[in-house]
This record gives structure tokens, C-alpha cells and sequence, in this order.
């Protein structure tokens, strides 16, 4: 038996020791959903099983973020950062299943910690809140949470295993027309009608998605417009989201949309007043060496992780990716699986399937870490900054 394989077993072993406790810490996350920057029990819990490990180095709260926990093991030159989302979507719980990413992540530092030293790595885990909303990895990255990073991983549930996630770059609009109310009947012309400017809008958005580029998308909903039939509204409000297979294209596609926005404002002499809610989601890089030695280290696992994965949906990590070599593997629930952001997924999160993701995507990654610490040219190319 090789080096690397005994490296491997020894890994399992520490991963199994642990692996009801990692198990029960997924179900806990799952009975007690958090939104994003309030996940409170949730890191707690986080921290406390980091602390069982008596291997790790922790900070619970980084910077803007409370909830944000970096947890380290092993004093190596090679820095290893394992990703850990624990958000919860509103009304829905973990639909999108981050309790089992958080508990996968858990279970890579887990099998890795005893390891680290004669790796000669360093195992950085970074409990990232608000994926869902805020996008809490670009904080961190903003922060300098980050720095060091030689290569950033993290596992994602979904019906089918894929070697990557295929994210769009997105951005999120919030769009206020400001006229002037008047009696809808008495003085109709006194008013300045805000709906009117949304209903421009609207239109105009419309119209333009059949001249957007492939991959590019617009999509929305009014928050507000007006409060009573027989009053003019002088305010109405929408938020947008814009995606494109590309940070370029999302540029162009932003522009469209704003344009159309615009284009309300000056119909109606409405005030236009246009604000980004929260931070742009860049597009995924996926690391190739690294996505094979993760795809390798599946299928021993007995998972045949597809190639191809569907343009959908976006993700923090996408800005990770762009300043550190990054994979985002996608671990499969089953061909029964439901639709991801649905409560049926939820439910599904603390099926078997759901348990069995936590346990091979913690081994997944964990040997994939070992992976990149013993080849070494592997080794090399990231010390060297990843090319």
C-alpha cells in the first residue's frame, strides 16, 4: 500500500470516528434553519465541535461578521481552505441543504486535522454566513479572511454528482420611481403616477429579453406600488436580478436593464433612484487538476460525478474562485431527489441520502487535500500561485 493510501485510510478513520457527531451537528442545523447574518446557534455549534477536536485554532465572529468562524490546523506552508455555508432560506429552511455543506466541511477538517503537520499544510476552515443573501465570502475576501489561500474547496447537494457547479455571475437591483400623489378622480392631472413609470418599465424589460445574448437573463418583482385605487402612487419600487454566464456579460446585460428603467422615468417625469442590493456574484473558474483528483477520489467512492453541468443558479464562491484555484462539486441526493429550493429538498437534506453526501463529501474533499500536498507538482503549482 502506498503512502498516500495509508494517508487516505488514516483520514477515513478520523472521519468515522467522528462521523455521528458530524451527522447529528447536519440534523441540528436542519431543525433550527437561520437566514443569513443570523445564524447564531448555528456557528455556535460550529465552534463547539471544532473545540471537541482540541486541533484547531478558532475565531468565532470576523470582522462585519458575527456569525463568520475561521477555524485552523497545522503549521505547513501549503494552505488548504475548506468553505462552510450554513444559511437557511425564509420559510423554507435548508432547501438549498447547506446543512449538509457545513457538515461535509466539518468532516473534511475532521479526517485532515490529525494529518496536517506531516502533510505540511495548513487546514483553514472558514464558516461563511448569508450565502444566500449578503454574499458573505465576498465580505471575507474584502476582509482579507482569505489571504493565504493556495486552493479553496466546498461540496454543494444536488440531485446528480457533478465535478462542478456552473453559476452565473449576478447582481441585484433595487429600483425606486418618486412622482407626486393626487386624487386618482378630482385632479388626476395634479399627479405624477409612479406606477405608470413601473408599468414603462416593465414593459420595456419585456420587450428586451428577446435581444438578450444567450445566457444572459432579467428577472423581478414590484415590492410596491401605491396603496389605494383612488389615490395617483407617488411611489413604486421593483427588485431585479441580472445573470450572465460572465462578470463581461453581466456588464451588458445591467446596462439593458437599467435602460429599461430609465425609459420609465422619462415616460412618466418620474424621479428614478437605482440601488445595488448587496454585492455582485462573479462566475465560477473551476480549477481543472484540481476538479480531477476530486472526481478520482468520487468515483472510489463509488459516485460517477458527470463532466457537464447545466448553467444555473449563482454563488458567493464564484468570487473566491477568482483570486484562488477553487472547486465546487455538486454531491448527489439520488434520482428521486427533488427540485433544490423546494421544502420537499429540504425534507430530503436529513434523508440517508442526505447523511451519506456528508460522509463522501468530507472524504471527497479530505483526499483530495491529501492529494494536493503529496503530488508534487501539484504541491508546486500551487505554492506558485495556482497557474
Amino acid at each position: 500500500m502506498s503512502t498516500v493510501d495509508t494517508l487516505k485510510q488514516r483520514a477515513e478513520a478520523a472521519l468515522e470516528a467522528g462521523l455521528d457527531r458530524i451527522v447529528d451537528f447536519s440534523h441540528r442545523l436542519h431543525g433550527t434553519p437561520e437566514v443569513g447574518l443570523e445564524e447564531v446557534k448555528a456557528s455556535a455549534w460550529l465552534v463547539a465541535e471544532l473545540e471537541a477536536l482540541d486541533q484547531a485554532r478558532i475565531e468565532h465572529g470576523l470582522g462585519e461578521l458575527p456569525t463568520a468562524v475561521r477555524a485552523e490546523a497545522g503549521h505547513g506552508e501549503l494552505v488548504l481552505t475548506i468553505c462552510a455555508e450554513y444559511d437557511a432560506l425564509p420559510g423554507i429552511g435548508h432547501a438549498c441543504g447547506h446543512n449538509i455543506i457545513a457538515a461535509a466541511a466539518l468532516g473534511a477538517f475532521t479526517a485532515l486535522a490529525p494529518l496536517a503537520d506531516e502533510l505540511g499544510v495548513t487546514v483553514r476552515l472558514l464558516g461563511t454566513p448569508a450565502e444566500e443573501t449578503a454574499g458573505g465570502k465576498i465580505i471575507m475576501l474584502q476582509q482579507g479572511d482569505f489571504d493565504g489561500t493556495h486552493a479553496a474547496m466546498m461540496v454543494h447537494p444536488n440531485a446528480h454528482d457533478e465535478s462542478a457547479m456552473r453559476p452565473y455571475a449576478c447582481s441585484g437591483y433595487r429600483a425606486t420611481f418618486r412622482g407626486r400623489s393626487a386624487h386618482a378622480s378630482a385632479a388626476p392631472h395634479e399627479g405624477i403616477n409612479a406606477l405608470d413609470a413601473l408599468t414603462v418599465a416593465l414593459a420595456a424589460i419585456g420587450l428586451a429579453r428577446q435581444q438578450l445574448k444567450p445566457n444572459q437573463q432579467i428577472h423581478g418583482y414590484v415590492l410596491n406600488a401605491g396603496s389605494a385605487p383612488n389615490v395617483i402612487p407617488d411611489k413604486a419600487t421593483g427588485e431585479w436580478m441580472v445573470r450572465a454566464d460572465s462578470m463581461e456579460s453581466l456588464d451588458q446585460v445591467t446596462n439593458v436593464l437599467h435602460r429599461c428603467l430609465e425609459a420609465g422615468g422619462v415616460a412618466s417625469g418620474c424621479q428614478l433612484e437605482i440601488d445595488q442590493t448587496g454585492h455582485s456574484f462573479a462566475n465560477l473558474k473551476t480549477d481543472g487538476p484540481m476538479a480531477d483528483l476530486y472526481n478520482a477520489n468520487a468515483r472510489a467512492l463509488g459516485r460517477s460525478p458527470r463532466e457537464e453541468a447545466l448553467l444555473a443558479g449563482s454563488t458567493d464562491m464564484g468570487n473566491v474562485s477568482q483570486y484562488f484555484p477553487s472547486i465546487h462539486p455538486m454531491i448527489g441526493l439520488g434520482d428521486d431527489c427533488p427540485p433544490i429550493h423546494s421544502a420537499e429538498f429540504a425534507d430530503f437534506a436529513i434523508s440517508r441520502a442526505g447523511d451519506q453526501a456528508v460522509r463522501d463529501g468530507a472524504l471527497g474533499m479530505a483526499w483530495t487535500c491529501i492529494d494536493l500536498a503529496t503530488d508534487q507538482a501539484q504541491r508546486h503549482r500551487l505554492l506558485a500561485g495556482g497557474g
